[in-house]
């Protein structure tokens, strides 16, 4: 069993930066790839970022690419998003997840363990 704990989230202007991070517990860390997702008010979760096991290949949606960057320490079992240039829009809950896939990690449906969320909230 694999437990993912976020970290980071909190109330910021637009422009701002935050960096989140997610601490999961086991020694498979490195066997999963990882991902970030975020669920806006009364919207749909939806995929963010993910990265690959060595964190060699990531991916991004079109929302946020060139603001932010996941990256991970596997030495560390924790996963990061560095959010910059925070838009009204980025508001959301943010949720870890890891998967055992390699491929289609924009599906949440991929991943077998989530965080509890941290909230992002963006003030324009």
């Amino acid at each position: 069993q694999v437990q993912l704990v976020e970290s980071g989230g909190g109330l910021v202007q637009a422009g701002d930066s935050l960096r989140l991070s997610c601490a999961a517990s086991g020694r498979t860390f490195n066997t999963y790839s990882l991902g970030w997702f975020r669920q806006p008010p009364g919207k749909e979760r939806e995929f963010v970022a993910s990265i690959s096991r060595s964190g060699g290949s990531s991916r991004y949606v079109d929302s946020v690419k060139g603001r932010f960057t996941i990256s991970r320490d596997n030495a560390k079992n924790t996963v990061y998003l560095q959010m910059n240039s925070l838009k009204a829009e980025d508001k959301a809950v943010y949720y870890c997840a890891l998967s055992p896939k390699l491929f289609n990690l924009w599906e949440p449906g991929g991943y077998d363990y989530w965080g509890q969320g941290t909230q992002v909230t963006v003030s324009s």
